[in-house]
């Protein structure tokens, strides 16, 4: 008899533990959060372009991170280039030859926590309509309760380094570095 009320004690924790462990939705907060990147142009400058105002959710295991995953998608005209001549070609058939509705999406496959607060994130990468496997160096800067939205929050960064060539987009290469460094900062807000 004591066995069996143990074992039953012992199997009602392990079912807590795992309904704790189970990854929560966020879902991006467009307003702060941001896909940067720059390159080397004719060895002249660094120019910068940006995505803003996109969607996505992140299941999130705050207990087990590497049980978590990232699903992201952002219009390609979407593109805030600073200067509209340059939007104008980089929309052009010299590079996305976009039109309304072309995505660029971020879907993850896996993720190798390597610290406190950092992991790798791997995924795959659709742009321009080619998939490719990336890794993320991906950062937790917090997660918590959001001081005005009253809800919980969490805010990552992360970097890496793109070919445009593998993505058929390596017009003007290389006078126009091939190699595209990349930044992303986002928040995400615990769903409803």
């Amino acid at each position: 008899m004591k066995y069996r009320v143990t074992t039953a004690i012992a199997a009602a924790l392990l079912s807590a533990t795992a309904a704790q462990a189970e990854p929560e939705k966020y879902m991006l907060d467009a307003s702060h959060s941001q896909v940067v990147f720059s390159y080397n142009h004719l060895g002249f400058s660094t120019t910068t372009s940006m995505f803003s105002g996109f969607e996505g959710e992140i299941m999130f295991d705050q207990d087990d991170p590497a049980n978590s995953s990232v699903s992201v998608a952002m219009p390609v005209m979407s593109l805030l280039t600073g200067w509209e001549k340059r939007f104008e070609h980089f929309m052009s058939d010299d590079f996305f030859g976009a039109s309304e509705g072309d995505m660029v999406t971020f879907e993850s496959t896996g993720i190798e926590v390597t610290g406190d607060d950092t992991a790798v994130i791997s995924g795959d990468l659709t742009l321009n309509g080619v998939t490719k496997s990336v890794d993320l160096d991906a950062q937790l800067n917090k997660a918590g309760q959001h001081p005005m939205a009253g809800k919980a929050w969490a805010g990552f960064d992360a970097t890496t380094t793109l070919m445009r060539s593998d993505y058929d987009l390596d017009k003007f290469a290389p006078a126009i570095s091939d190699e595209v460094q990349v930044e992303i900062s986002i928040e995400a807000m615990k769903a409803e």
